[in-house]
């Protein structure tokens, strides 16, 4: 695994604690720094909207969706580019997500790898 620059922050946005919390160990693991939101109204309001250089987020949430709020960062001008994660498997949710300028999609169960790889294509936008 490549070293990571320690200034990178990662938001990880979902409402299922144990996953947020798994998915931000992860990626502290990586060496990534990492900030967590049970849900997407609560990211925005955040100081982190504006310091992080990318979002993990689930799409299944109560209030705002993961698909909603990549479309709510596409309108900022700069914006953190989103990963989106999904246990669901409907065609409207995954066109959905596909159009709304995700980095990637990731299907959960989905493995650490996976995550990383989309965390640093993100980084490169």
């Amino acid at each position: 695994m490549a070293k990571v620059p320690n200034n990178l922050l990662v938001c990880v946005v979902d409402d299922d604690e144990s996953v947020r919390a798994g998915t931000a160990s992860l990626l502290r693991s990586a060496g990534y720094i990492t900030e967590s939101f049970g849900t997407a109204e609560a990211f925005l309001e955040s100081e982190a909207r504006r310091r992080c250089m990318c979002v993990v987020a689930d799409i299944q949430m109560p209030g705002m969706s993961g698909i909603d709020l990549a479309s709510e960062l596409g309108r900022d001008q700069p914006y953190a580019p989103v990963i989106l994660m999904t246990a669901r498997t409907e065609r409207e949710i995954l066109a959905s997500a596909a159009s709304c300028n995700a980095v990637c999609l990731l299907r959960k169960p989905f493995n650490a790898d996976q995550l990383l790889e989309c965390v640093q294509a993100a980084s490169r936008r």
